[in-house]
Formats: C-alpha cells, structure tokens, sequence
C-alpha cells in the first residue's frame, strides 16, 4: 500500500466518531471519550437492589463479626472450639491431717516405749486394750455393713485370756486360749435364733484368729530376756517400712501395686519400704538385739516389708468389702485402732520367728 492511500485510509478512520480511539496520555479528555458498546440498561427494582444491598451489608457485618469474634467466616463454618487453658499442676497432698497423725503417733510412742521399759506387765495391759477396741471396731463394721452379728463379749475375754496366756505359756498356752476362745463364741451365738447362726460364728472364729491370735506374738517377744529390746526392733521395723512405703510412694510413685484392692500404693512405694525395713533391721540387729548380726537384720528387714505391705493390702481388702475407708475414728489423723494394727498383727508372728531362729527363744 502506498503513502497516499495509507493516509486517506487514516483520514476516513478518523472521520467516523464512533470508531476513533481515544489517545492515550494526559491529554485525554474523560468527558469526550465515546463508549465504544453500548451498556446494558438495567431495569430499576427498588425491592430487588435493596434485597441484594442488604443481603450484601449482612454478609459483611458476618465477616467482620468473625474475624473480631473468632466466630465462622462463612455461614456453613462450623465454629470453632475456643482453646481452654490448661489448669495449672496440683502439687500432691497427704490424705491425712500430718500434724494430728505425726501428734497421735508420738504419744503412742511415748506411751508404748515407757511402759514397755518400765513395767512389762503394764506392756501387756497396753496389748490387751487395743485388741479389745481392734475386736469391737471390727465387729461394730461387721454389723452395720453387712448384718453379720459377731458375739463381742467372748471374743473380749477371750482375746485379753490369748494374750496373757501367750505372755506366761508361749505358744502352747495361745493355742490353748484360741480354742477355747472359739469354743465360746460357738456357745455364745446359741442363745440368738438360728437365723446367720453359721455366717456369725464364722466372722468370730476369722475376728478371734484376726486380733489376738497375731497379737499374742508380740506377748512371746516380751517374754525373752531381751524382750523390751525384740519388741522395740519389731514396732521399729515395722513403723519404718511404713513410713518409707509413704515416703517414696507419694514423691515417686507412678506404677499401682494393686489397683483393685489399694489405689495408693504403688511398687516404687514397696521399694521404698524394702530399702528403709532392710537398714533400720541391719542396725537393730547389730545393736538392740544379743547376738544378732547386720546380715540377719537384712533379711528380717526384708521379711517385715512384705509382711506388713501384705497385712495392710488385706485389711484394705476387708475395707473394700464393707464399703468403708476406716474401721473408726479413735485416732485422728490415723482412722482406728484396726487401722494402726494393719501392718503390725501379721508381722509380729514373722518378726517372732526369725528372732528365734536367728537367737533363740531366750
């Protein structure tokens, strides 16, 4: 194409209005610029836009309320949960009052140790006290939680007769006064109707074995020379493993010992009594006792542990069965007098034992 029609061909472009292009630059005139299609003309539905303007308005006061409010951006959002603050840790706390327990024990304590250097006699009263208190909490328990009607007064006399006879006879004469103990309960119940007659002698016989019978071992630890001295290392012994089994149960338990039966006792707690009954026997033994040598006092100290974690896994046993979580409330900060005597009634007749096999029985 040449000069002179490339430039009337220019020259009619530029004279048709409606297809001129606006120049580019700040010279455009907005004004004079010319639509090159035409906008559709919308109909006016006042109804219809203000619909439309407020559905908008509402969705935008959706959105801003969400993003202040943490709520859902969109309608189908499910809302999401706020995030709850952790409650801070609970430091571990005893279940009992410490100072009324530590308070009771020391007078007990005290009150053990001067009648048992004093005046043995009075050492075996003290015995005699509390399994008569031990036989009437475990027998109040019996009756108010499962109706079974073991007869006291037989049982109390002849519980203070196992001790006394255990304390003058030995072992002889606590067979002796257990058989005739039961024996007597036998007879007692007879007076009542027929009715329980067989679940009531039963739970006399287990109460009369249960109480006195264990605690006559510690009568029989009396009754040697040495006898303040074996019966000091035995409540020792005992004292210490439970005390290590608290100790290092509460600040490093972490795996149950038996669930089922006693929630709180834990095997690094075992552990714990193990370690502290097998140092506090070594140096009873090697001090306290005539005779005796630190290795022996390893294995009594190992021998007390497990037989005192058995003897309060089984009252707990018995707890559980009636349904409480003491047998009393003699002695506070401790529950009863049954609940002080867990640990020590089967321990007693494994403490009494050893001392004769290891040193004789006198």
């Amino acid at each position: 194409m040449n000069d002179s029609s490339w430039g009337a061909s220019q020259a009619g472009y530029r004279g048709a209005p409606e297809m001129q292009a606006a120049p580019a630059g700040p010279a455009y005139d907005v004004h004079d610029a010319q639509h090159t299609r035409p906008m559709p003309i919308v109909p006016d539905v006042p109804d219809a836009g203000r619909d439309a303007d407020d559905r908008d308005d509402r969705d935008e006061r959706d959105r801003g309320a969400a993003r202040r409010g943490g709520g859902p951006l969109f309608r189908d959002e499910k809302p999401q949960e706020p995030m709850s603050t952790p409650p801070p840790p609970q430091k571990k706390r005893a279940g009992r009052d410490l100072r009324a327990a530590i308070g009771v024990g020391v007078g007990l304590g005290a009150v053990i140790v001067a009648s048992l250097f004093v005046v043995k006699a009075v050492f075996i009263g003290v015995i005699a006290i509390a399994v008569v208190v031990g036989l009437w909490e475990l027998t109040s328990r019996l009756e108010e939680r499962k109706g079974i009607k073991a007869p006291l007064v037989p049982l109390a006399v002849g519980g203070a007769a196992m001790i006394v006879a255990g304390y003058v006879r030995g072992a002889e004469g606590a067979w002796v006064a257990m058989a005739l103990t039961a024996l007597a309960v036998l007879v007692w119940r007879m007076t009542e109707p027929p009715e329980g007659y067989l679940k009531d002698v039963t739970a006399g016989v287990f109460a009369a074995f249960y109480v006195p019978f264990l605690a006559t071992f510690v009568a029989m630890l009396l009754s040697a020379d040495d006898g303040p001295q074996r019966v000091l290392t035995f409540l020792l012994l005992t004292v210490v493993s439970d005390t290590g089994a608290y100790a290092v149960g509460w600040r490093f338990g972490k795996h149950k010992l038996a669930p089922r039966i006693s929630p709180g006792k834990t095997r690094e707690g075992l552990f714990g009594a193990v370690a502290f009954a097998m140092v506090a026997g070594a140096l009873c033994m090697q001090f306290l006792i005539d005779g005796g040598t630190w290795w022996q006092g390893l294995l009594l100290g190992l021998a007390v542990a497990a037989s005192a974690t058995l003897g309060d896994l089984g009252e707990s046993m018995i707890k559980r069965d009636l349904g409480i979580k003491d047998m009393g409330t003699l002695l506070p900060g401790h529950g009863g007098i049954m609940d002080r005597l867990d640990s020590l009634l089967p321990t007693a007749p494994v403490v009494w034992l050893l001392l004769v096999l290891f040193v004789g029985s006198s």
